[in-house]
């Protein structure tokens, strides 16, 4: 295993528990405990973990950008069972863009047996996923290519999905709160939500349970610049009523 597919995975653990253990990762990757402490020195130093003594702890911080395959492997079984949901909502023929979250790669996969959809999206991945698919009209955003992310971000990227109308624009975020909307933890990213948001008829955000109440560093829009939040589990009462207010759709 190379020493960045070992951080990711390690990344991965924390995410999921919390925290990890030196002594357990190198029995794991059958590794030194040398190499798994050089290792939390690293993704330390990149403000990704906060190492402690004989291990490292999670950091929790919505401003940070983990990994593109590490978000694709957090709280997968949530993010498949929203993906569901949204594959039901669009059918043949539809125009749709994407934002390059994790969620909208199990999206994605979930719709490959619609025809003659049509797909604006910013994401490496999805690309990908869809390369062989001839039934779809595919169009890439361009732009930037962001490191780890394998997402395309930059005017470049925003100039492109202002030229188009579509039927739904689907996106996640970091955090969504009621008070101070939707956010994600850069610019950058959060303005390519702002645009795909602004093109589409119908504008979708897609959150697991665990981004509601939570604030990330930039406000993307309110929770009336959105028509439906889809999520995982029922949301609370005092959620379901914001919704009601600002008349937005909750599917869970």
């Amino acid at each position: 295993m190379l020493a960045l597919e070992r951080r990711n995975a390690i990344l991965e653990k924390l995410a999921l528990t919390g925290k990890v253990i030196v002594a357990d990762l190198s029995r794991e990757f059958n590794v030194t405990e040398e190499t798994i402490r050089r290792d939390l020195e690293k993704l330390d130093h990149e403000g990704l973990a906060q190492k402690t003594y004989g291990g490292a702890v999670s950091n929790h911080s919505l401003n940070m950008d983990l990994p593109y395959k590490v978000r694709q492997r957090t709280n997968a079984e949530a993010k498949q069972a929203i993906a569901l949901k949204v594959a039901d909502m669009i059918h043949d023929g539809d125009y749709v863009m994407m934002d390059a979250s994790s969620t909208t790669l199990y999206i994605t996969k979930c719709i490959r047996n619609k025809h003659n959809i049509t797909l604006i999206t910013n994401s490496i991945e999805i690309l990908m996923e869809v390369a062989d698919h001839d039934d779809w009209h595919v169009i890439s955003t361009g732009g930037v290519l962001k490191t780890g992310a394998l997402a395309l971000l930059g005017g470049n990227a925003e100039k492109t999905i202002r030229n188009f109308r579509v039927d739904m624009a689907i996106c996640s975020c970091k955090g969504v709160d009621k008070e101070f909307g939707i956010s994600d933890s850069n610019d950058v990213n959060a303005q390519i939500k702002k645009s795909m948001f602004a093109a589409a008829k119908k504008r979708v955000l897609v959150v697991d349970h665990s981004k509601f109440d939570q604030t990330s560093f930039v406000k993307v829009g309110d929770l009336t610049d959105i028509d439906m939040i889809v999520t995982d589990q029922k949301p609370s009462a005092d959620w379901t009523e914001a919704c009601e207010d600002a008349g937005v759709t909750m599917v869970y």
